[in-house]
């Protein structure tokens, strides 16, 4: 089964893609993965994305589908794969369905996770990250017990991309670029819309369902 994972940031997308590969037993493609794969392996498509990378620039669709194409021509794709983080733009989406056509696949469905804006702000905007060993809380579903770290008694920061002004502008840019890809899969016939609140294994069910 060969399946895409849409949504805004903070939807889950990661997580529900990794509990569903491991429960079809298939490999979750991640394209940040992957990038970050092909520039610590040093392969020719890492050596060129990494020009782009380091000058902070977003590496282009090319490369990227390049890299998509080499890791679904491996063995463990070849009883079904999931896409987590691409596509994201409608030509992304158009180069994709050529790129898997050229190596005999096709999409069986698209998974929507949604989730209202302001429920993705209080889920990002309320994540803490240890300044020291990293552990990850949440001032509404994972505090800490006494405003530092649990674990090692650091102090608790906020990533810059958590806070609330970053936040709405990824969300302002998942509406303008990548909203649209909802109405091309659903003209396709492909797009399962699933409801993106509540437990992560109450979640996880409704996807099962919506696959199965």
């Amino acid at each position: 089964m060969n399946l895409i994972f849409l949504g805004p940031p903070g939807a889950g997308k990661g997580t529900q893609a990794k509990m569903l590969a491991e429960k079809l037993g298939v490999p979750q493609v991640s394209t940040g993965d992957l990038l970050r794969a092909a520039k610590q392996q040093k392969t020719s498509l890492g050596i060129e994305a990494e020009k782009f990378m380091s000058a902070g620039q977003l590496v282009p669709d090319e490369l990227v589908i390049a890299m998509i194409r080499e890791r679904l021509e491996k063995e463990d794709c070849q009883n079904g794969f999931i896409l987590d983080g691409f596509p994201r733009t409608l030509p992304q989406a158009e180069a994709l369905e050529k790129t898997l056509k050229d190596v005999g696949a096709i999409v069986d469905h698209v998974l929507d996770l949604e989730v209202d804006s302001e429920e993705v702000v209080k889920r990002l905007s309320g994540r803490r990250q240890c300044s020291a060993c990293q552990e990850n809380f949440h001032i509404d579903f994972k505090p800490s017990k006494k405003e530092v770290c649990d674990r090692c008694g650091a102090q608790l920061i906020q990533r810059d991309d958590d806070k609330e002004s970053v936040i709405r502008k990824r969300l302002e840019v998942y509406r303008q670029q990548t909203k649209p890809l909802v109405g091309y899969y659903q003209d396709k016939a492909l797009l399962k819309s699933i409801v993106g609140r509540g437990s992560i294994n109450d979640i996880f069910q409704n996807v099962l369902k919506a696959v199965q």
